[in-house]
């Protein structure tokens, strides 16, 4: 390809890309058509992949580091539901003509900064032209022992529900950039909006919940339609008490002032925290597995028998919501 830094496919890749595959020898410096990954023989592969489109899933504006650094943490983020260990990822690149040299070196930058905080190396991918927007594809690989990856239909009628972090974070900093939001304090606009850019993937939460978490998912499309998802498959209904469900400083501040935000909260995705079920007698092994990987774990309901996702207010009454979750065919877009 060649865009407006007067470079083809190869040069991109020479330039910006074959220093994020350097301690990784099977990612062959990205020189070859395919990466030859040698790793713990007897453990499970767990692979994901998640695509950004500038203008649906990102604001075009958005700085190019942080849309480099979500793009691969939305996948971390599905390592981390599977309880896997993430190691290596592969990046594919639709950019059209008029890229710039600082936005592929600000791109490039954030991979990057948050390869080393998670330790996962680049070892293949794509690197195409196109006349529409921006589009981003990442593809994570990560480890299992064997027959140790959660999943989503182990889930047991009367397990516990839990949810790690915080709720809504990232639904309501969208409706801040959307101008969307009440009037609230600098500090709690910027606490949302930097939440929706940079979401925490639960990678070593994920790992200490293998063995005592029944059935996990990450909460990428709301917690209502991804608590959804588990019950589905699993076969049972659920109750949320929203008194219960965690809110940060922020998310407070909002809801506050404009109360018919908590259904955004429950519903609007972009969260990318651990939801996960386990037996109530696991209370305290959970709260302990949750202090090692050092983030805050909260019970939130209970699986029962039917099917659904029921949420009650204080006084043990259905909310309604107009939606479950967020929809990636008929859903929001920046």
């Amino acid at each position: 390809m060649t865009d407006r830094l007067g470079s083809g496919e190869f040069e991109i890749i020479a330039r910006y890309f074959r220093p994020l595959s350097k301690g990784e020898p099977g990612a062959l410096d990205l020189a070859d058509d395919a990466a030859v990954l040698e790793w713990a023989a007897g453990e499970g592969v767990v692979a994901t992949t998640d695509v950004l489109i500038a203008g649906v899933h990102f604001f075009p504006d958005d700085p190019a580091d942080l849309v480099a650094r979500k793009l691969l943490r939305v996948n971390l983020s599905d390592l981390a539901a599977m309880g896997a260990r993430p190691r290596a990822y592969l990046l594919s690149c639709a950019l059209p003509a008029d890229v710039s040299d600082e936005w592929l070196t600000a791109f490039r930058d954030g991979l990057a900064e948050d390869q080393l905080a998670y330790g996962v190396v680049l070892v293949g991918g794509d690197t195409v032209a196109t006349p529409g927007p921006v589009t981003l594809c990442a593809t994570a690989l990560g480890e299992v022992p064997p027959n140790a990856a959660l999943r989503r239909d182990r889930a047991r009628r009367g397990d516990a529900v839990f949810v790690s972090g915080t709720i809504g974070d990232g639904a309501l900093g969208l409706k801040v950039l959307r101008g969307e939001a009440p009037k609230l304090e600098e500090e709690s606009r910027a606490a949302l909006v930097a939440r929706y850019h940079l979401p925490s993937p639960r990678v070593r939460l994920g790992q200490e919940l293998r063995g005592v978490a029944h059935a996990a998912i990450d909460v990428s499309d709301g917690l209502v339609g991804d608590l959804a998802h588990i019950c589905e498959v699993s076969g049972v209904a659920a109750v949320v008490d929203w008194v219960r469900v965690p809110l940060s400083p922020a998310a407070r501040r909002f809801v506050a002032a404009a109360p018919e935000a908590r259904e955004a909260v429950v519903t609007g995705g972009d969260d990318y925290e651990l939801l996960f079920t386990a037996a109530p007698e696991s209370r305290e092994e959970v709260a302990k597995r949750a202090a090692r990987a050092g983030v805050a774990v909260t019970e939130i309901g209970v699986l029962t028998e039917g099917d659904g996702v029921l949420v009650r207010d204080a006084n043990g009454n259905p909310i309604a919501l107009e939606r479950g979750g967020y929809s990636h065919f008929g859903g929001r877009a920046p």
